[in-house]
C-alpha cells in the first residue's frame, strides 16, 4: 500500500502603498532606491539596490556588482548583508529593502542564493527579518514578515551533522 504524505507552505506578501508606510519604512525604501546608484552593471544594465536597517538604527547599503565572468559578480542583497556583518558584527538585521530599475516589469524578488544567505542571518539572530520588495512604479511595496514566507525550507546549521 502506498503511503501518501506531503509538505505545504504559504508564501505571504502584504502589499502596502508607500504613502501608508511608517517613517522608518519609508527611509528604508528610499535608501534602497538610492543604493541602485552604486550598482556596477555594465553588462545587464539592471541596477539593483538593497538597504538594511539594523537594530542599532544604522543603515547599510548594497548594490549588484557585475563581472565579465558572470559567476564572479554579487547581488545587491548579499553585498549589503556581508558588509553589515563586517561593519556591525552581531547586530541584528531588522529589515531589508530591495529595489530594481523603474522600467522593470515585476517586483524584485531575491534569487535563491540571496534568500539562503538572508535565511541564515535570520536563523542566527533568532528573530525574523522583514523583507521589503519595492515595486518598480515606486508606489507599492510588498512586505514579507520573515524569510519563512519566502524560503520555507531554507537550509541552516541545524541540518548539518554534529
Amino acid at each position: 500500500m502506498e503511503e501518501k504524505f506531503g509538505l505545504s507552505f504559504n508564501c505571504e506578501l502584504k502589499g502596502r502603498q508607500r504613502k501608508d508606510l511608517e517613517s522608518w519604512e519609508e527611509t528604508l525604501v528610499q535608501k534602497s532606491l538610492e543604493a541602485r546608484n552604486f550598482s556596477r552593471s555594465p553588462y545587464s544594465k539592471f541596477q539593483v539596490g538593497a538597504a538594511l536597517l539594523l537594530s542599532n538604527g544604522e543603515h547599510v547599503l548594497g548594490a549588484n556588482q557585475e563581472n565579465a565572468a558572470y559567476p564572479s559578480g554579487l547581488c545587491a542583497e548579499r553585498t549589503a548583508l556581508f558588509s553589515a556583518a563586517v561593519q556591525f558584527p552581531g547586530i541584528e538585521i531588522v529589515a531589508i529593502g530591495v529595489s530594481i530599475p523603474d522600467h522593470a516589469p515585476h517586483i524584485p524578488f531575491p534569487c535563491g542564493g540571496c534568500l539562503q544567505v538572508m535565511a541564515e542571518y535570520e536563523y542566527e539572530q533568532k528573530s525574523p527579518m522583514k523583507v521589503y520588495l519595492i515595486h518598480p512604479n515606486g508606489e507599492q511595496v510588498y512586505i514579507a514578515e520573515g524569510l519563512r514566507n519566502l524560503l520555507p525550507f531554507g537550509f541552516n546549521e541545524s541540518h548539518l551533522p554534529e
